[in-house]
């Protein structure tokens, strides 16, 4: 691969991030009764939500970006086994993320109107959550202590974020007060995005830093 399409694929691992990150912040300014701090990033592409003709394209987009930045990985990663792993991940997450199905409304979950799409939707994310955080994993194994640290930060980040948001999660089904979900959803899917853009630049600032893997002799 040449290396101005291989820095056009990495590019797109940036331009990935940036997208979803403008998206959660300025999407929701179309929906008058959306508030940030208290639901979900789920809920501006919800069936029947005002937000979601405009979130669908963009997420598709999103995923395309980032199944991109997997291929640009892949080509980087020929003399390290864990940069490979980081790039398989990147390109499942992009097509994974494509089967994506809507959860219903608050008010609708609440009166009982969940339906199989409000199942597969709790499943991708749960799916999706294990890609990332696999992905971070191999990630700080491919590089030096400080992506390495930085890396495991980010996990933790991920990890307590993430366990905030599954415990108010429940209250969401049933329409019930979630004054912080929204902030502790942002800050861990915002620190992935975050992580996601480091690692495109670090890639592309310096290709031949990456430390080999070579397989082990049997």
């Amino acid at each position: 691969m040449s290396n101005p399409s291989r820095k056009a694929l990495l590019l797109s691992g940036l331009a990935s991030s940036l997208l979803y990150a403008a998206m959660t912040a300025f999407i929701p300014l179309l929906w008058d009764g959306y508030r940030s701090f208290s639901q979900t990033i789920s809920e501006l592409s919800a069936v029947d939500a005002p937000t979601r003709s405009v979130w669908v394209p963009l997420g598709l987009a999103y995923t395309v970006l980032v199944t991109l930045f997997g291929l640009g990985v892949w080509a980087c990663g020929d003399r390290n086994r864990s940069l490979r792993v980081v790039a398989a991940l990147l390109i499942f997450n992009g097509v994974f993320g494509l089967g994506w199905l809507p959860m219903h409304q608050r008010v609708v979950l609440a009166a009982g109107g969940a339906t199989m799409t409000d199942t597969m939707h709790v499943a991708w994310g749960a799916v999706t959550s294990l890609l990332l955080l696999s992905e971070i994993g191999f990630g700080a194994a491919a590089f030096g202590r400080r992506f390495r640290f930085y890396s495991i930060a980010t996990m933790a980040i991920l990890f307590i974020f993430g366990a905030l948001t599954f415990w108010d999660a429940p209250r969401v089904a049933a329409n019930l007060p979630t004054p912080w979900l929204g902030v502790w959803e942002r800050i861990n899917v915002l620190g992935y995005m975050v992580w996601q853009a480091v690692l495109s630049m670090t890639l592309l600032r310096d290709r031949e830093a990456l430390p080999s893997q070579m397989p082990r002799a049997a």
